[in-house]
């Protein structure tokens, strides 16, 4: 699986790409993977190495995949938290060793799988001069996103600074990977259309949330949900009950009997999120449930209205983050049932 990963799409085709494919110049290497990746640090593993590097990359939604090698061995470190970003590294050839924790390191070779949140751990990984790889570069934020709108809870950092092996030849996620790469477009290196993208960019996120989780030992169906404090819960409550009316935070922690402060920490620990980005979210599917179960007549902005929202354009783009789509795509679809 994955050989022709970026290389051809599904029916053969060369895939396009705007930039180098190749090259032996580090400037060039490193530049490309700082814009893919991150900014990290590399250490060529010998004197005088040139590298003689795969440089190939594609969009899926929000999610960026690459085929890429050094061609050499090579050191990395010092990936830089800043740019919140995942890392899921997929071992096609050769062989990668990863840092697990402060005293312990594990191998991927062919078929196997590696996550990291670079925004929330250190890393570092060692690779041969044989590795080649087709990895996935996520936004932290999407991945928290779709956490929180599928399970209705973001994570803890339990999650987030678990550095995981997963995966192996035959398995779901390699398949999921595969699958992938077969949809990118040979023209566009991309997948073309916007909603199936938004819809594989979802599926990715959540086949590797599944594993993630399964390999940090939580259950995204009550484990962590329940392991907040009864604030949180309670504020989380009367959010979903009220958000129409857009209470502020300063009034949901008060008639809880706790702090803003404590409130917003609460919510940070427990859900890696603000009440104020909590209730943003309630409201746009608010929003979202309106207009899929809109009447006749109705348009975009009369459901806006109606949950007091006044600044559309805003709205639209705020829709279009979270759903991946805008919202007059959805009053289309309830027109046409």
């Amino acid at each position: 699986m994955l050989e022709n990963a970026l290389l051809f799409d599904e029916a053969g085709q060369p895939i396009r790409q705007d930039q180098r494919t190749r090259s032996r110049d580090w400037d060039e290497v490193q530049e490309f993977c700082h814009e893919v990746y991150m900014p990290y640090r590399v250490e060529p593993l010998g004197r005088r190495l040139k590298p003689d590097a795969t440089m190939r990359s594609a969009r899926i939604g929000r999610v960026t995949m690459t085929r890429f090698s050094y061609g050499v061995p090579i050191h990395l470190d010092t990936f830089d938290p800043d740019a919140g970003n995942i890392i899921v590294l997929n071992t096609i050839r050769g062989g990668l060793r990863h840092m697990v924790d402060a005293h312990s390191d594990t191998e991927t070779a062919a078929g196997d799988s590696f996550v990291v949140d670079c925004s929330r751990a250190e890393y570092w990984l060692d690779a041969d001069d044989a590795h080649m790889q087709v990895n996935l570069t996520i936004p932290h934020d999407v991945v928290a996103e779709i956490a929180e709108r599928w399970y209705g809870f973001v994570p803890d950092d339990r999650l987030w600074t678990t550095r995981l092996k997963f995966g192996g030849p035959g398995s779901s996620w390699l398949a999921l990977m595969d699958y992938a790469a077969r949809r990118i477009r040979a023209e566009s290196a991309s997948v073309a259309d916007g909603r199936f993208a938004a819809h594989l960019e979802e599926t990715i996120c959540l086949e590797l949330l599944r594993a993630w989780a399964d390999g940090a030992g939580m259950s995204l169906e009550t484990g962590a949900r329940m392991a907040a404090p009864h604030y949180v819960r309670a504020a989380e409550e009367i959010i979903e009950a009220t958000a129409r009316d857009a209470p502020t935070v300063g009034a949901v922690a008060a008639g809880l009997g706790v702090s803003v402060r404590t409130l917003s920490e609460g919510f940070r620990r427990f859900r890696g999120i603000t009440p104020r980005a909590f209730l943003r979210d309630r409201r746009l599917d608010g929003v979202r449930a309106d207009l899929a179960a809109a009447p006749k007549g109705a348009t975009v902005a009369s459901v806006a209205a109606d949950w007091g929202y006044v600044n559309f354009g805003a709205l639209a783009a705020a829709y279009r983050r979270r759903f991946g789509e805008p919202p007059s795509w959805t009053l289309k679809r309830a027109r046409r049932s």
